[in-house]
C-alpha cells in the first residue's frame, strides 16, 4: 500500500515527466501568450500537427491545458496559468543557478542524447 508521501511523489514525478518533452515545454510557453488552435502552434513552433496533437493530448491528461470548441477546431489554453508560470519560472532560477550541470548529466543531459542518434 503506498503512503501519502509516497502517492505525492509519485505524482510530483507524473507532473515532471509531462514536462520533459521540449515541444511540449514549447507548447507550454506558447500557450502562456495565449489561446491557440492547433493549426496556429504548428505554425509558430514548426512542429507536425500530429506532434503538436500528441504532446495537447498529453497535457490535457496530465491537467495542465484545456480545450474548447470554435467551429471545426479547438482551442486550446493553459490551466492554472499563474501556478504553471511560476514553476517554469522557479525552473529558469534553478538552470541559472546549476549551469550546465543539468545538461552534461550523463544520464539525462543533452550529451547522452546527443550521443545516442
Amino acid at each position: 500500500m503506498l503512503t501519502r508521501e509516497t502517492s505525492a511523489l509519485k505524482a510530483a514525478s507524473c507532473l515532471f515527466h509531462g514536462f520533459s518533452d521540449p515541444s511540449r515545454l514549447a507548447i507550454l510557453q506558447h500557450l502562456a501568450l495565449g489561446e491557440h488552435r492547433v493549426v496556429d502552434l504548428t505554425a509558430h513552433l514548426g512542429l507536425a500537427q500530429s506532434t503538436v496533437s500528441k504532446h495537447l493530448a498529453c497535457l490535457k491528461d496530465c491537467g495542465l491545458v484545456d480545450s474548447r470548441p470554435e467551429g471545426r477546431a479547438s482551442v486550446f489554453s493553459l490551466n492554472h496559468s499563474e501556478a504553471l508560470l511560476d514553476l517554469l519560472a522557479a525552473a529558469e532560477r534553478l538552470l541559472a543557478l546549476t549551469g550546465d550541470a543539468v545538461t552534461l548529466c550523463p544520464r539525462y543531459g543533452t550529451a547522452r542524447t546527443e550521443s545516442a542518434s
